[in-house]
This record gives C-alpha cells, structure tokens and sequence, in this order.
C-alpha cells in the first residue's frame, strides 16, 4: 500500500466526513491570494496546505528537490521531476498532516504562514497544457450518437472497438473553473436551408469528461505500453468538453470537430494523482474483438469514479441532471496513451487527454444534452418549471465527481462555468 493511502491516518485538522480532500487525497493545484502569488497547494479539507512555504522552511530537505519547485505558476516543473519525486511528496504532506506528528501542528505561527483557507484563495490553471487531446472512449456514448445520426443497427463505425479514436484539440482554450464563457458563433446549416449562416450557436452542450495529465516525456519516434502508462501519468481533473452541436454537424466532415469544439473547454483545479485512486482501481468492460498486441494490458486500469452534472438556470437553483461513472469507459487511459504515442508521436509534461463523453447505458448517465434530450426531442424539465433542450445563456453547469470505498471519499471537487451571450 501506498504510505499515504492508508485508511486508519487521520489529521490534526478538522475534516467533515463529505469532503473531497481528506487525508488519504491531496491533490494538487495552483492557487493565489492578496499576499501570495501564485504557487503550488494541497488541498486538505477546507483548506490548502501551501508548499511553497513549506519548502522554504525545509520541511521536505530529506528529498532531493529544490524547494523552489513549489514557487511556480504551473506544476509542470513538479511533474516534470518524475514519479517517484511525486510519491514521496505526497508521502511526506501526509506525514506531517496525521494526527500524531507535530511539526507544523505543534507551532500556531507556522500553521497560520503554511495552512490557507480554500474560500479565501483563488484558484489557477494547474498546468500549462501544450498539447491537447480528446478521445471519444464511451462505447454507450458512440452507441447513442450513430443511433441518432447514423444507422441504428449499424451505431459504430467499424474501426471503434479496434481503436481508441481521438483527434487533437485546441490547448489554449482549456480553462479552469470558475471561467464563464461566451456563446460561440460560427456557421450553420439548416437542414432545409440552402446555404450556411453565421451567427451564435443555437445547440449548446456540455460533454462530462474525465482528463488525464502526463508527467513525463518521450523521445519522437518513441513509443509506450500500456502497462508502462501509469508511470507518465501525473494524475486526472474534471473536464467540460462545451460543444456547439449545430455547428459541428456542418463543419465535421471531412476533417471532423473543429470551431464547435475549441472556444472553451472547462477544467476542475485540483489533479488528483493517479496514487490517490489506486484503491479505487475496477475492471473495465469486456473488448470484444480482443484489441491488437499494442493496446493488451494485464491488471485492471478503468476507475471506479462517481460522476454528476447539474444545470443552474440564472438566479435559481442546481438541477442534478445526469449520473454517470468513469469505470464504463470502453477504452481506459492506459490504451489511450499508448495509443497516442504508437506512431512515434512525443509525450510532453503538462499534456491534456480527455476521456471523451462518459456516458453509461441508462438515460439519466447520459453524458450531455445531446443524449440526454435525444436531439432536442425529449427537453429536461427544471424545479424552475423552465425546460431546456440544450443550454441556455445565463445557466451555469456543474460537473462533481467523486470515489469512495469503506468510508474513504477521494473526490475532484468541482468545474463550474456560466454561460455568457455571444459577443
């Protein structure tokens, strides 16, 4: 067991029993206040154990880092120090958290210089994203998406369960929670029109997704495993994959998601590690044709993660709309990585790879809109008494995700954006 997963610790801070960010998770992330620049943090609890502060009193001189690492407005210098540096951090935040150390529990001046309350903190982008991919890994996601657009009887196309597909995606607008975002214009087609128009999307979506952040890099021309893909893999966020369906339906052929996808993509601010959810580790669906040599695995590598999407209409209340979990992912991330990097392509500190929609086989796990209304046919009704096909200017989503087993609660947290007019 990992040091720090044990389930017995417990800390000298105060924890409710629902929160994300007990002793057993630490995820880290980036955060600013009135008199701290940006820097890297731990969550715990309510709080954020500041690490920077930490290192510059030495609390971490038994492991081989410059403590400056921690004074960064990125974690990717982190990362970049590899799997093992990661591991003993963690293990070492851990250690000085339990209930019985008093290195920083003994001393109120320091708890006050190194221990920030979330709610007074300001959140960042946790890494500086180079490169940005987005797989499309939900077998019941594809399922319902050929249903609707292609043949039912026929809803993948033939190479979805021999590859996990993906294309590459736009890095630069990947933001972090809290970052409303405007309506996006584009073209359009009208099924009866004939000829495009341009204007702000009328089929705004949400697509509930889970990344993944790697932490480690390939040569060009070098190619990965799966079962070598947890060692580049830093750890996962919540992702909001916003999408403009009615401008996607005209532009995705022949070269496939493109203006309907890149205006924004929201992303949680905590990554949990990968060490985090090692107890939360499940089998996946059963591949059936068995998968090419290059994308085998041994042991198990999809995860057992609660995932829910609410709707706030402006000035009202959440909505809970959709229910869903990480571990029906058809591809799991270990196959998605390998894949990536099958033709040689590099793998870079601070890369971003999406699940793709998450979507399980009842309706209310349906991972956006688009399913969830089938098309605009079947709209949700709100406690508002407003109802919605897609989404509206003025609503706010919400993705929460979470795992749990025997009283331990690993969760993300939230990513959270309100949509805006077009401008």
């Amino acid at each position: 067991m990992i040091r720090a997963n044990d389930p017995s610790l417990h800390s000298w801070i105060e924890i409710d029993a629902n929160s994300d960010f007990p002793i057993q998770n630490l995820p880290f992330g980036i955060f600013r206040t009135q008199d701290r620049d940006p820097r890297v943090g731990v969550a715990i609890g309510e709080y954020i154990l500041d690490l920077c502060e930490l290192g510059r009193r030495d609390f971490f001189e038994l492991i081989d880092i410059d403590p400056n690492v921690f004074h960064r407005p990125y974690l990717n210098d982190f990362i970049a120090l590899g799997k093992p540096i990661w591991r003993a951090v963690r293990n070492r935040i851990s250690e000085l958290l339990r209930n019985d150390n008093e290195e920083i529990s003994g001393n109120s001046n320091l708890i006050r210089a190194v221990l920030v309350k979330q709610s007074d903190a300001e959140m960042l982008l946790p890494v500086k994203v180079g490169n940005y991919t987005d797989f499309y890994s939900s077998i019941e996601h594809a399922t319902n998406v050929g249903t609707m657009f292609r043949d039912p009887k026929n809803a993948l196309l033939p190479n979805w369960k021999h590859i996990p597909i993906g294309y590459h995606g736009r890095a630069s607008s990947i933001i972090v929670s809290g970052t409303d975002i405007h309506r996006p214009k584009g073209q359009t087609k009208a099924p009866d029109a004939d000829a495009p128009t341009f204007g702000p999307t009328k089929l705004l979506d949400f697509e509930l997704e889970v990344a993944f952040i790697t932490g480690k890099e390939t040569k060009l021309g070098q190619s990965i495993t799966p079962n070598e893909a947890d060692d580049y893999i830093f750890g996962l966020v919540l992702f909001n994959d916003w999408s403009a369906r009615d401008m996607q339906t005209w532009e995705y052929v022949p070269l496939g998601p493109f203006l309907a996808k890149s205006f924004a993509s929201s992303i949680s601010p905590w990554v949990v590690t990968l060490d985090a959810l090692e107890p939360f580790k499940v089998k996946g669906p059963v591949q059936d044709p068995k998968p090419l040599p290059y994308l085998e695995f041994a042991g198990n590598h999809n995860y057992d993660i609660n995932l829910e999407v609410l709707l706030q209409p402006e000035g009202s209340e959440e909505n809970s709309i959709c229910h869903s979990n990480y571990k029906y992912m058809y591809w799991n991330m270990n196959q998605q990585l390998a894949h990536q990097s099958s033709n040689g392509c590099n793998l870079q500190v601070g890369d971003m790879y999406a699940s793709g929609t998450i979507s399980g086989s009842e309706k209310d796990s349906y991972g956006s809109m688009l399913e969830l209304t089938w098309r605009g046919t079947n709209p949700i009704k709100l406690t508002d008494g407003s109802e919605r096909k897609f989404i509206n200017d003025g609503d706010t989503v919400i993705m929460r995700g979470f795992s749990e087993r025997n009283g331990i609660r690993i969760g993300f947290g939230e990513v959270k954006a309100k949509v805006l007019p077009a401008v």
